[in-house]
């Protein structure tokens, strides 16, 4: 990201100075105007967050204008895509199958994923009113896990205790219940499908733009110069001196 290193080349020029810099937007403008970044380098970055996100069709049809090759079998997305909806519409047991069929390995070689997604059947469970069932799922299938690893006693102690409250709303544990957790859950299963695939679990786009907001924050501190305030229009303004 050119801006990025940008700011990082100014920080170190200006790093000695005492006094602020003021930097004006046409010595800010010429400056990027001289940084050189590869179409087709921008055009990977795009490919591997739509990839990445699962954005099949998306990464088809930037695949067919830009001549970017993904770096994975854009296939594989639309099974990876059917195990996060799965889980994100309460259907653990569904994306655990699916995940046994993508590869068995996942789960068999990431414990506290499959106690992740087996709390969450229990959430769900608790979420159905099925008292008994979610009693019995947790005491068979999540507290011999519990035995094991103090940190899924915890969580499993956590979920339990839902069904300590008539309204859980209220309770310290809702949150539980909320599509968050889903998510989350969801996200998780993701990141390790991707990550059985070779595949980086988070794509590069969000973390440059961090980066380049961690960069303006430090070059903020030596001098006054014209930056992105907001990263959706990336629009240069001048700050106040």
């Amino acid at each position: 990201m050119s801006l990025f290193w940008l700011v990082i080349r100014q920080l170190a020029e200006i790093e000695a100075m005492a006094a602020k810099k003021v930097i004006t937007r046409e010595e800010w403008e010429k400056k990027l105007n001289d940084v050189k970044i590869r179409k087709e380098d921008m055009n990977k970055l795009v490919m591997n967050f739509l990839v990445t996100e699962g954005y099949v069709e998306a990464a088809e049809k930037f695949r067919m204008e830009s001549g970017t090759e993904p770096d994975i079998d854009l296939a594989t997305i639309t099974d990876r895509m059917a195990v996060k909806k799965a889980v994100q519409s309460g259907n653990v047991e569904d994306a655990i199958e699916k995940v046994n069929d993508l590869n068995p390995e996942i789960l068999d070689t990431n414990p506290q994923l499959f106690f992740h997604l087996q709390q969450q059947r229990l959430i769900e469970l608790i979420r159905n009113g099925k008292v008994e069932e979610a009693l019995e799922f947790a005491q068979e299938e999540l507290a011999p896990r519990g035995e094991e690893n103090q940190s899924f006693l915890e969580e499993l102690e956590r979920t339990v205790a839902l069904l300590a409250f008539e309204d859980v709303s209220n309770c310290p544990v809702g949150d539980l219940l909320d599509i968050s957790q889903r998510l989350k859950t969801a996200s998780e299963v993701n990141a390790a499908i991707l990550t059985s695939q070779s595949h980086e679990k988070d794509p590069k786009l969000p973390s440059l733009l961090k980066m380049l907001q961690w960069a303006q924050n430090q070059l903020d501190e030596k001098a006054a110069y014209p930056r992105i305030n907001d990263l959706s229009t990336a629009i240069l303004e001048d700050s106040a001196v």
